[in-house]
């Protein structure tokens, strides 16, 4: 979903809410446009690598006061973002850690977001249908990449993921019901993780 978000001061538009990102990301022009200094920017040691599994190049991070409102309530929290010099049909990416902070729930259904300000009033986010059309339609004119990123490769993280996975299977295999059966599936809680849950019937507590 692609919603507004008011950031160092300034409405900036053509954010992509991403629940897959475990980053938040700020581009390298929208950097320039909001007429940041590149001495905010501190340096950023990690690698950071797009969904295709190419390198980004990544110019430091900041923290920026963010704020999301509806035009009636508002709430505003310090975000930490990376700056990434790499093109893109959009000016920001909001990830996991930025829903996280603001403690808001997004419905990729309905195209809304929802969170609370500090009185507990509801804030309604909704989705800019024809700024995310515009924005699909010049990432593919253009080609730019539209991507999650992840803080390690793709490689590395379906290594880590794939041992995660076994550890949990053999964890299972030792604790599972004695009534368990062939009717068992795996279920996948986060990318590549496995658990094992049974369908067509409940598992009771005595």
């Amino acid at each position: 979903m692609v919603i507004s978000v008011v950031s160092a001061g300034r409405k900036v538009h053509r954010v992509l809410v991403d629940q897959g990102s475990s980053t938040d990301v700020m581009f390298w022009s929208t950097f320039n446009k909001l007429q940041l200094s590149p001495d905010q920017l501190r340096p950023y040691t990690d690698c950071l690598y797009g969904f295709t599994g190419d390198r980004v190049e990544v110019c430091g991070h900041l923290e920026l006061r963010t704020t999301f409102t509806d035009g009636v309530a508002f709430c505003t929290e310090n975000i930490r973002y990376l700056v990434v010099n790499a093109p893109s049909a959009y000016n920001i990416l909001l990830g996991r850690p930025a829903l996280n902070r603001f403690r808001a729930m997004a419905s990729t259904r309905h195209m809304k977001m929802k969170l609370l300000d500090l009185g507990g009033t509801v804030i309604t986010i909704k989705s800019d249908q024809k700024k995310a059309k515009r924005c699909y339609e010049n990432s593919l004119k253009t080609k730019r990449g539209v991507f999650t990123v992840t803080t390690r490769s793709p490689s590395e993280e379906g290594v880590a993921c794939a041992e995660i996975a076994r550890k949990n299977f053999q964890a299972w295999q030792i604790s599972r019901p004695s009534d368990a059966g062939p009717d068992c599936r795996g279920h996948s809680t986060t990318p590549g993780c496995l658990r094992m849950v049974r369908l067509g019937h409940a598992w009771h507590r005595p």
